[in-house]
């Protein structure tokens, strides 16, 4: 059984992401999408959420019946060592995001040298989309329902609301 490691932070999951998921579940027998606990990012949706948020998607939808959904912790490469992964699953979105995914995968590859990093191109329609844009595209009340799926759309706009509320108190 071959299976692969489809890590992030995922504050939120987008379509980019469910995409690349979604493409990869066909090379592999098994994917653990592995949500970092430990991120340099500040993150929008806790731990708990960008799990669930991910959950949420592969549970409801059969394509998706060969994945599971963890958290880790410390070096990604380590956790797919500890799962016996043959793979890393990374999207690349931009020539932007390569030169860093590139260092990154070489990095790994010097770590663990049995385990691959497979680079799956995003459809076009979601290549200009990322997490941040998205956050900031729903913090000042624009429309993301077509870049994430309807729950996520409604838990951004939960947290900003919540955010707005306790700004003006």
């Amino acid at each position: 059984m071959k299976t692969a490691i489809y890590p992030g932070t995922f504050d939120p999951v987008t379509y980019g992401h469910l995409d690349i998921l979604q493409r990869a579940t066909t090379l592999f027998d098994k994917i653990i999408v592995a949500v970092a606990s430990e991120t340099n990012k500040d993150t929008l949706f806790s731990l708990e959420e960008r799990v669930e948020l991910w959950r949420h998607e592969v549970t409801s939808d059969p394509r998706y019946s060969n994945v599971i959904v963890t958290t880790f912790s410390g070096l990604t490469i380590e956790f797919a060592r500890q799962n016996h992964a043959v793979a890393l699953i990374r999207g690349l979105r931009a020539i932007s995001d390569f030169e860093y995914e590139f260092q990154l995968a070489l990095m790994n590859k010097n770590m663990a040298p049995d385990i691959e990093t497979v680079f799956l191109m995003t459809q076009s329609q979601f290549s200009f989309i990322s997490s941040t844009t998205i956050k900031l595209v729903s913090s000042l009340e624009g429309c993301v329902g077509d870049f994430v799926p309807a729950h996520v759309e409604q838990l951004l706009k939960s947290k900003y609301l919540l955010r707005s509320a306790s700004a003006k108190n």
